[in-house]
């Protein structure tokens, strides 16, 4: 049987009947657009993360964007973030005016580094951005003293930490705004696009929804200048119907990865969980040496192993962000884990981590 990297198909297996009868009955009442799932849902998600107000939204980078958005921040403004992982993060700093501003990420978590984060902080800082990386959140203790400190708001980038804890308290709970992804790739994931914001302030919380919906909450009256950025109806049936087995799953990621630590401890570096944190592997990232990076994946790839490569290159290094004026060296961190990266297969369901962990030690050693 082929291996899959993430297998959304066993998963489908295991639930068809409920995703089928969640679809169904959105067929049958007709309601596409904020329809009843669509609170049922948010409700649900607000409790599990322990906030008063989630706000479901067409993707976790809409989400991002509609956080900026109801902060007020555009033009003139800075947003601090890391220079390593997805593209979103950065991307929507640039498309609502606002510039971005780079802090190298921490060796062990891949995630902001909060020593380096007050350095970065000027007059036009207007928000930080930290970015829940490969599953884990970073130190939001530490981040959070440091904002509040200069009265700057914390966005949460958790697209791949929702499940994820910090002393207890869940990811998207740590700072006055978070935001997560439902990108089928994710640990909680559905059928399409889609991402949520959690947050316990009521004045955000109304902005935000006016922002995802056209910029109004009431049809025809517009207090904001929004975007299209509604979630799916049909889409938040298929997480309703996914949201009993999530916490298994969540348990079953964690069995996975601890499998792969004890198989791989000893030949090359794997991701450590920060104390006080849990870790849902979003992806399951090892390093390897640089310079056989490429070849070990290429030869990974030959023996039937998908396996994939979170990110080749910082954000510093894109041509659509020459213009920050960035120089390779900046962020030596950043560049060192781009060039070493490596995720192995990983999902809830993944029982064959040793013919995995086997054909990584030949490629290795080829």
């Amino acid at each position: 049987m082929e291996i899959e990297f993430i297998d959304l198909k066993t998963q489908y297996e295991k639930y068809k009947e409920q995703i089928d009868a969640r679809i169904h009955a959105v067929l049958d009442h007709g309601k596409y657009i904020m329809g009843p799932e669509i609170q049922e849902l948010e409700e649900r998600l607000a409790r599990y993360v322990g906030v008063k107000h989630c706000i479901t939204v067409a993707s976790g980078t809409d989400s991002l964007e509609i956080a900026l958005r109801a902060l007020s921040i555009g033009p003139e403004d800075e947003v601090i973030t890391v220079p390593f992982s997805w593209i979103s993060t950065a991307e929507v700093i640039a498309a609502v005016g606002a510039t971005p501003v780079f802090v190298d990420i921490e060796y062990e978590s891949f995630n902001m580094n909060p020593d380096l984060l007050e350095n970065a902080i000027t007059e036009k800082t207007k928000a930080i951005m930290p970015v829940s990386l490969f599953g884990q959140v970073p130190n939001m203790e530490r981040i959070n003293e440091i904002a509040n400190r200069y009265k700057i708001p914390v966005i949460e980038d958790a697209a791949q930490s929702f499940g994820a804890s910090r002393n207890g308290k869940k990811s998207c709970n740590l700072s006055q705004i978070a935001s997560t992804s439902f990108f089928p790739a994710k640990p909680f994931g559905c059928y399409g696009d889609g991402g949520a914001l959690f947050t316990n302030d009521d004045a955000l919380a109304n902005s935000m929804k006016a922002i995802r919906s056209h910029g109004g909450i009431k049809r025809h009256h517009h207090t904001h200048i929004g975007l299209n950025g509604r979630f799916d109806t049909i889409q938040a049936a298929i997480l309703l119907a996914k949201w009993p087995y999530f916490e298994q799953e969540v348990e079953a990621r964690d069995k996975v990865g601890k499998q792969y630590n004890n198989l791989l401890k000893e030949f090359v570096g794997i991701p450590e969980t920060t104390s006080g944190n849990t870790h849902v592997y979003a992806q399951y990232t090892i390093r390897v040496s640089d310079d056989k990076r490429d070849l070990i994946a290429e030869r990974m790839k030959e023996k039937g192993i998908p396996v994939g490569i979170y990110y080749p290159k910082c954000f510093h290094e894109q041509p659509a962000f020459k213009y920050l004026g960035y120089s390779y060296g900046d962020f030596e961190e950043s560049e060192r884990a781009a060039k070493e990266v490596l995720s192995l297969p990983m999902h809830p369901f993944l029982n064959r981590q040793d013919e995995i962990v086997s054909s990584l030690l030949e490629s290795i050693k080829y």
